[in-house]
């Protein structure tokens, strides 16, 4: 793989259920009530609707990078800032771009977006590259 500065990494498209909430919650000892009930949801003034976890969150755009790499084991550094809540019933958009490149590396900026425009996560990833050896030297 040889990306070019200015590349659009493949965006991938994911709608938040609440279903995975539950055993996420059970797996991160998390028993915090947003992501299980609507009711404590609601009680924070903050909607109707569950909120996904951060790591479930950050699992998309982990997910976009392997399909992009073929092979997730070439991110180096995923650095990510969580900017807002994702609610059961989102649908989300894990996008990027590659900002640079050096000898073995590539920059990119990576984010989650929701469709009505709303940021809910942004960073950057650092990711090594394989770089196909010249035939004949």
């Amino acid at each position: 793989m040889t990306p070019a500065i200015g590349e659009r990494l493949p965006g991938l498209a994911v709608t938040v259920e609440a279903a995975p909430m539950k055993p996420m919650a059970l797996l991160l000892r998390d028993p915090n009530p947003i992501h299980l009930d609507p009711a404590a949801v609601a009680e924070l003034g903050l909607g109707d609707r569950v909120i996904n976890q951060g790591p479930l969150n950050a699992a998309y755009i982990w997910e976009m990078l392997g399909r992009w790499l073929g092979d997730s084991a070439l991110v180096q550094t995923l650095d990510l800032r969580f900017t807002s809540s994702a609610f059961a019933g989102d649908r989300l958009l894990a996008e990027g771009i590659v900002d640079s490149i050096d000898a073995e590396t590539a920059t990119c900026s990576v984010w989650l977006s929701a469709d009505d425009g709303r940021d809910v996560v942004r960073g950057t990833v650092v990711i090594r590259l394989l770089r196909q050896p010249v035939a004949g030297t």
